[in-house]
């Protein structure tokens, strides 16, 4: 803007000559201004200070903070500009920050990253560009050191789970609490009734006793084998929000597992694609979890064709016990699914088998949809036969006595859970 009133004090001295003596010192005011702006932005070596506070380890799917730590360490209030260079899969170009912070002053910028894919991200440098309140100079920082996370399965998913648990807020993310049938054979001890216990636990021997109700506490069976098997084939690998299927059931797993093990159950993960390629055996053990959130971290696919008869001669081989195996895998069309049929007929007799497959949200999006033309309700009609199929697989597997959940992506872990704990409730396993 200076130098714009200069230039017009110029051109304006073509008419009143007088002008151009204004334009020189104004010339003349800016060059020493600009030259004294460079001096004191320039003359300290270090005169700011950026960090960059991220974890080790990323959750994916999830959104994961990261702090930049801002420093002023000059005598006056400094404009900036910050530049995060973060890891190219994000295909983000919006990561970047305006502050104005006083001297001495230090600020902190808060944003979120949420990766869709595992594997190791690096991030770059900080770029940082400085202006005091001349703005006439300004000065740029390569700050802060460039790093790596891995982004592993949805290990922020675990804790988020636990801590609702603790402060009785699972119901505000949908999973449901379950009244049991009957009760299992092993008395565990007498409590004090709270809110939500079953009124026909209540000890009245006790009660009278105590002169406050009482309760019989009864022990969940506990030691029972849940696997969780994924297909790693190419009817995984559609996105939602960024993120494949595949992916989704391995966040879902991992929050499972740790559910089992929380329930004294012991969670297991089995992985196949063309072949059986991973296997973890069940346990509760106290680094069960670590191992499992390794080993679903370190799966790769091809997305080629499932084979579902590998899948259960290998289960026949290593499974000699009855166990609760929740199957992720995907159908789009009935008839794919009556080939494998079979199979889950051969697994579900013995041991107790839940299919998990997945509504297409983009089908569902459009059958709600109002047509406008032809094509429109020809796609409509389309979309409408798709869904209709999925919905006859699900009353398929039924009437062959085993468990189906029909899911949308993103309410995938909070389906499982719930069915998981329906079945604890009905002592099927």
């Amino acid at each position: 803007m200076a130098a714009g009133i200069v230039v017009l004090f110029f051109l304006t001295a073509y008419i009143y000559p007088a002008f151009f003596i204004i334009g020189q010192i104004s010339m003349s005011a800016i060059l020493v201004i600009t030259v004294y702006d460079y001096y004191i932005l320039y003359k300290r070596r270090s005169g700011f200070i950026a960090t960059r506070v991220c974890p080790n380890r990323l959750s994916n799917g999830d959104d994961n903070k990261i702090l930049i730590v801002l420093e002023n360490r000059y005598a006056f209030p400094v404009h900036t500009n910050i530049i995060d260079e973060i890891p190219f899969q994000f295909q983000r170009r919006d990561v970047n920050f305006s502050a104005e912070i006083k001297s001495k002053e230090t600020k902190i910028i808060e944003y979120a990253l949420r990766p869709v894919k595992r594997g190791v991200y690096h991030f770059g440098i900080i770029r940082v560009y400085v202006s005091s309140g001349i703005r006439l100079v300004i000065r740029r920082y390569d700050l802060g050191a460039e790093q790596s996370a891995e982004v592993y399965p949805a290990y922020l998913q675990i804790r988020k789970y636990e801590l609702m648990a603790i402060h009785n807020h699972l119901s505000d993310i949908g999973i449901k609490k379950v009244r049991k049938i009957g009760h299992n054979i092993e008395f565990e001890h007498i409590k004090e009734y709270v809110e939500g216990d079953d009124f026909r636990t209540i000890n009245w021997k006790a009660t009278a006793r105590k002169n406050e109700l009482m309760v019989n506490l009864y022990q969940d069976e506990k030691s029972q084998n849940v696997y969780s098997l994924i297909d790693k084939g190419r009817v995984m690998q559609m996105p939602f929000e960024g993120m494949s299927l595949l992916d989704y059931a391995i966040n879902s797993s991992l929050v499972l597992s740790n559910v089992a093990i929380k329930k004294e159950d012991k969670a297991g993960i089995m992985t196949f694609e063309k072949a059986f390629d991973g296997f973890v055996p069940a346990d509760k053990k106290r680094n069960q979890m670590r191992l499992i959130l390794n080993f679903l971290y370190k799966q790769s696919t091809t997305y080629g064709e499932t084979d579902f008869s590998n899948l259960y001669v290998r289960i026949k081989h290593k499974l000699k016990r009855r166990s609760l195996l929740l199957l992720y895998t995907n159908f789009e069309s009935i008839h794919s699914f009556e080939r494998q049929l079979p199979y889950f007929r051969k697994l579900a007799h013995a041991h107790l088998l839940v299919v998990i497959f997945f509504e297409n949200t983009e089908l569902t999006s459009l059958i709600n949809t109002r047509p406008d033309d032809t094509l429109g309700i020809y796609r409509k009609v389309i979309a409408e036969q798709f869904a209709h199929e999925k919905m006859q697989i699900v009353k398929i597997l039924r009437k062959h006595g085993i468990q189906a959940v029909l899911t949308k992506p993103g309410e995938l872990s909070v389906n499982i859970i719930n069915k998981y704990i329906e079945l604890k409730a009905r002592q099927l396993i």
